[in-house]
């Protein structure tokens, strides 16, 4: 079963009823000065999502990029991330405080935990009640994950009220996390691809540069069969299968590109061939061990 997207204004039904844009830009390691330009130009581009993270330090620079676009606040849906060094039920509060401050907007419209922290669960749940917090008194409109396995989404979901509307993993042609998919699924979670084109595995992972997706003769051949550029190809792939996708780029030819995958289809051999690329090999962290190094990463204040 696949997905019909035929604009980047097309969105998805989140499990609480706010409809997400089907693709945003991610600003992930884009350095705060060029931030603000790359906000704008997918702005122009026709993106009316933005995904950003305290982790970040540019969510300053994502609403500035947000005001000089010209685009009405409530046109655009803001997503950002709470750190882990702020988990906790009060400190969580706060960082959402921060993240406020910092974009120079009262509500936002998706907030996710950025990591599970599963050596210090107690404060993961702590900083979800926070959310769920957020959420019943109006001041987001959406609450989620980020890097939740099903046995982490498990632990979480028996602490819980509030089922998450997004889970935020590393998804690619060569990392497709089926398993975590279907539990999304199975709970009403929408997966939401990071690294959707596979940029981790060859413009440096945890591990360092690896194979590139954007030279895989799989790719290539569907893509010039489709006169699109393999990239194109991969985040076509996502949305047909119901996946919201963060491209990154700060280049606004780039990042037009990638917001030009409305006006074609993959069919479903294409879609098989895709999902038969991967090779179950994780390059971000892996969210099952603990990483206490992550607590040691602090989110400034505002």
């Amino acid at each position: 079963m696949t997905t019909r997207v035929t604009s980047p204004h097309d969105t998805f039904e989140l499990n609480n009823g706010v409809r997400i844009p089907v693709i945003g830009l991610g600003v992930f390691q884009t350095p705060p000065e060029r931030t603000v330009q790359a906000v704008q130009a997918a702005l122009q581009a026709g993106y009316r999502h933005i995904d950003t993270a305290a982790a970040y330090r540019n969510e300053r620079e994502v609403g500035e990029g947000i005001r000089r676009s010209g685009i009405p606040r409530e046109d655009v849906f803001v997503e950002t991330k709470i750190w882990v060094s702020d988990y906790g039920h009060d400190q969580t509060l706060h960082a959402f405080e921060k993240a406020t401050a910092k974009l120079g907007f009262d509500t936002i419209d998706l907030l996710l935990l950025h990591q599970p922290a599963v050596g210090a669960f107690d404060r993961t749940i702590g900083a979800y009640r926070a959310l769920e917090k957020l959420l019943a008194d109006g001041q987001v409109r959406a609450i989620g994950v980020s890097n939740f396995t099903p046995a982490v989404l498990d632990r979480l979901l028996a602490e819980v009220d509030v089922v998450p509307a997004v889970n935020q993993i590393e998804l690619h042609p060569y990392f497709t996390q089926a398993a975590t998919q279907r539990a999304d699924a199975e709970h009403g979670i929408l997966t939401q691809a990071w690294s959707p084109i596979g940029g981790i595995t060859f413009y440096g992972g945890y591990d360092g540069p690896g194979k590139s997706t954007l030279t895989d003769p799989t790719l290539r051949e569907i893509a010039d069969r489709c006169g699109k550029t393999p990239a194109q190809a991969m985040l076509r792939w996502h949305l047909q299968q119901g996946r919201s996708a963060i491209p990154k780029s700060t280049n606004p030819a780039r990042i037009a590109e990638n917001t030009d995958i409305f006006d074609f289809a993959l069919g479903r051999e294409d879609l098989a061939a895709i999902d038969a690329l991967d090779t179950g090999v994780r390059s971000g962290p892996d969210p099952e061990q603990p990483q206490p190094q992550f607590f040691e990463f602090r989110i400034p204040e505002a």
